[in-house]
């Protein structure tokens, strides 16, 4: 019952994520005690033969309850292909379980966040090349869902690039803390042979070794990290999708076909139903999160199920989730297209530029807040195109403010009724495009040292494997 109800279930999860990562450790494990002298050479080069055999791809064999769990199957084939008994192994030598299983799930957690980071800067990259190319693009900017600043589609998705940014900052960060061999920390107190984890680090590309060999095997502070960085993820593409499904709504953008799903009986429509996933994704990706600081929260402070291979589904399927989301978001970057845009009587009608006319009438010396509650009664009264200047001075006057300078009423109708006004702002950050268009010009730099960051620890895991390889031949 246990068999069908879990261990089979978990065998099936962990195999084709975990067995070759298992069979690489387990090969710079057994260099290592050999140039330690801690392991005969004979009996060293019998098993690297042995493990160099199971890295070979074969079909996964149906859990039939002859071996507990991958690391169990991984000594079972070992002992076959070596031609020995289980008994004269000697892979799991000043080594655990526990070490071991912590290692690998650090080497499969590393190469999600290495595919996560590839596909969120070709994302990033297309939503730069997007923000400059709409920088133009004027639109009606909302706040709690009603109309309140004209901007610009340019520089909306400048700031989902700022975002990204900084979810690629801290991407690094997680990298990093993520990459610490616990090999060799064994089941949590280390082990009275002279071994070199150091070593066993080095060869499979881990950046450095624990510090507290309790921690290597119960910390879990790595595992919350990167469920925080996929749930994250999730929730700004969400909410991004949602704006992109009111511009779509709005005709301000088109529809994309190739994201869309007709109905099965209204002929005219096509449903922007990838928009709809993303959001679901991210409510799922919170709810990974959530498994996971629940399972992490009610273990205990040592090794335990809780915070190890019960928590490690979660976290592969909202790396998935989260790499999937970023592949559909590029995607629907790269097909956008600008559609019919608001008139420029339109957003003044939306009241968007009532915020320029109160600035306005500040820059004549009227206070703030009179100048703000000025604008206020006259966007009452109706909109700015209908606004006269003796309807302005009158409302200065009411307002116990003014007169207003010559030239000062006329002056408030201009700032009321010239949505473009926001293209030529020079505010770094604001939706003038040249400001949008330096921002786009420093995030590429930015993130092209992001990329950079990226391939270097890509290339350390490559230089890892070579080294671990040139280390296996000089036993063998």
């Amino acid at each position: 019952m246990y068999w069908d109800n879990h261990l089979r279930r978990v065998y099936e999860f962990a195999e084709p994520r975990l067995f070759l990562p298992m069979v690489q450790a387990s090969r710079a494990h057994v260099v290592m005690l050999a140039e330690r002298g801690l392991l005969p050479a004979d009996r060293a080069k019998r098993l690297l033969d042995g493990l160099d055999t199971l890295r070979s791809p074969v079909p996964a064999p149906a859990f039939d309850g002859t071996f507990e769990d991958v690391y169990y199957l991984m000594e079972k084939r070992l002992a076959e292909v070596s031609g020995i008994d289980r008994s004269e192994l000697d892979v799991q030598l000043a080594r655990s379980r526990n070490d071991l299983d912590a290692g690998v799930f650090r080497w499969a957690v590393r190469d999600d966040l290495l595919t996560l980071a590839d596909v969120v800067i070709s994302e990033t990259r297309s939503a730069t090349d997007a923000a400059q190319r709409y920088a133009d693009a004027l639109i009606i900017g909302f706040t709690h869902r009603r109309p309140a600043q004209p901007t610009t589609i340019g520089h909306v998705l400048a700031g989902l690039v700022e975002a990204r940014l900084s979810l690629l900052r801290e991407w690094v960060d997680v990298y990093d803390e993520v990459n610490v061999s616990p090999l060799g920390s064994a089941a949590f107190a280390g082990t009275d042979l002279a071994i070199d984890p150091g070593r066993v680090a080095e060869m499979l590309g881990f950046a450095t070794t624990f510090r507290s060999s309790y921690d290597a095997v119960a910390g879990a502070e790595h595992l919350f990290r990167p469920a925080a960085l996929y749930a994250r993820f999730g929730a700004t593409t969400a909410r991004f999708a949602r704006t992109l499904l009111d511009w779509m709504t709005r005709g301000w953008v088109q529809t994309p076909e190739e994201f869309t799903q007709g109905s099965s009986i209204m002929p005219q429509k096509r449903n922007p139903v990838v928009l709809e996933h993303l959001c679901s994704y991210a409510g799922a990706a919170a709810g990974d999160l959530a498994s996971v600081a629940n399972n992490i929260g009610v273990a205990y402070f040592e090794d335990s199920n809780n915070a190890t291979t019960d928590v490690q589904p979660y976290l592969a399927r909202a790396a998935d989730r989260a790499i999937r989301t970023a592949r559909l978001t590029a995607g629907l970057i790269a097909a956008l297209r600008v559609g019919e845009l608001p008139t420029d009587e339109e957003i003044v009608a939306s009241g968007s530029t009532a915020t320029s006319a109160a600035e306005e009438l500040a820059r004549q010396g009227i206070p703030w807040r009179g100048a703000h509650g000025v604008i206020h009664d006259l966007v009452l009264a109706g909109t700015p195109a209908e606004w006269s200047p003796r309807q302005v001075d009158a409302a200065v006057r009411a307002a116990g403010f003014g007169p207003l300078p010559d030239g000062g009423a006329q002056r408030v109708i201009d700032a009321a009724t010239d949505p473009t006004r926001v293209l030529r702002r020079t505010q770094p950050g604001s939706p003038g495009i040249e400001a949008v268009q330096a921002y786009s010009a420093a995030a590429r730099q930015e993130l092209a040292g992001i990329e950079d960051a990226v391939t270097r620890r890509r290339a350390a895991l490559r230089d890892a494997a070579s080294r671990l390889d040139a280390a296996v031949a000089a036993i063998r």
